[in-house]
């Protein structure tokens, strides 16, 4: 497998409290230098149900599409996506956690993440902007690692808005040359976020000992996913033990190990009941459970609702 690169924040205004990273504890030696190893790419280890479609543009904002009360569940809860996804934020504030790591966001903000990057947003009051969904295709060249950039410049601000409306309506259309159009639009994109890039400066989202754990961590989770591993099983493979990785996601993200997997999971279970007509024994064992019964009784405990009772409300 080839190596990923660290976590990256590039800006062009100051971080306000909401966004300063917790301050660290020190961390024992080993633990350090374990979680200095570079990240694996994540690999999918399970046949997933495919995207929509290989270009969709949608629109953030409370009351409608993915912010909506009904679909808070997809915002909030730690998931990924199959597919490289921008989130441009164009109004309102918040927090998000990519890959572990809990940030501030506000205006004219723009998060990147690459296929099966493991993140979820809490939006604070009214928020709105887009997520575009691409095609993981190679020739696109886009990043292979997380960004997050904040833009003060107008004319940048105009820009990525003009690229994604430009991408929207060649979505929306039926004119002649439509995919040709999608691809390129799409290569314009990626190309605006290589240039932002070389004259942005740099900020690394994963300075410490606790943050690059986090992160390893949830590059993991996404990659056994449904094998029903526990924190422990985790903890072996990064050589810490389970509480050392307890106490740096409670840094990186102020989320214990355990709370981070069983979203996770959980995120995972409310997208099967609604996207698939699988039984729920089969979902069950899909994501690891001993038996029906007792997925029944965790998602209950999780969410407050039976899996029965949330795959008919949806």
């Amino acid at each position: 497998m080839s190596e990923s690169k660290p976590l990256r924040i590039f800006q062009t205004l100051p971080l306000g409290e909401m966004g300063k990273p917790a301050q660290s504890a020190s961390e024992p030696a080993k633990a350090s230098k374990q979680a200095a190893k570079p990240r694996q790419r994540r690999v999918a280890s399970i046949p997933d149900i495919p995207e929509q479609s290989a270009y969709r543009v949608t629109t953030l904002g409370r009351g409608t599409g993915t912010l909506s009360a009904e679909n808070k569940w997809r915002t909030e809860a730690m998931r990924s996506h199959r597919t490289p996804t921008l989130l441009w934020f164009t109004r309102g504030q918040g927090r998000i956690t990519v890959s572990g790591v809990t940030r501030g966001f506000g205006p004219h903000n723009l998060v990147y993440l690459p296929t099966r990057t493991m993140y979820g947003f809490e939006p604070v009051g009214q928020v709105m902007g887009f997520a575009v969904h691409l095609p993981d295709d190679p020739t696109l060249a886009l990043p292979d690692e997380p960004l997050h950039m904040r833009f003060r410049e107008v004319i940048q601000q105009n820009e990525i808005t003009g690229l994604i409306e430009g991408l929207q309506r060649e979505i929306d259309g039926d004119r002649p040359g439509r995919d040709r159009a999608m691809a390129l639009q799409a290569g314009m994109i990626a190309v605006w976020l290589e240039r932002q890039m070389s004259i942005m400066p740099e900020y690394d989202l994963t300075p410490d000992a606790s943050r690059r754990l986090a992160a390893a961590y949830t590059a993991l989770v996404e990659n056994e996913l449904r094998d029903g591993r526990t924190v422990a099983h985790f903890a072996t493979q990064l050589g810490v033990s389970p509480t050392h990785l307890t106490r740096a996601c409670n840094i990186a993200c102020g989320r214990s190990a355990s709370a981070i997997l069983t979203d996770r999971v959980h995120y995972e279970a409310r997208r099967m009941l609604r996207e698939t007509d699988l039984p729920i024994k089969q979902i069950a064992e899909k994501l690891g459970f001993q038996s029906a019964a007792y997925f029944s009784r965790a998602f209950h405990k999780h969410t407050g609702v039976s899996p029965r009772d949330f795959r008919r409300s949806g």
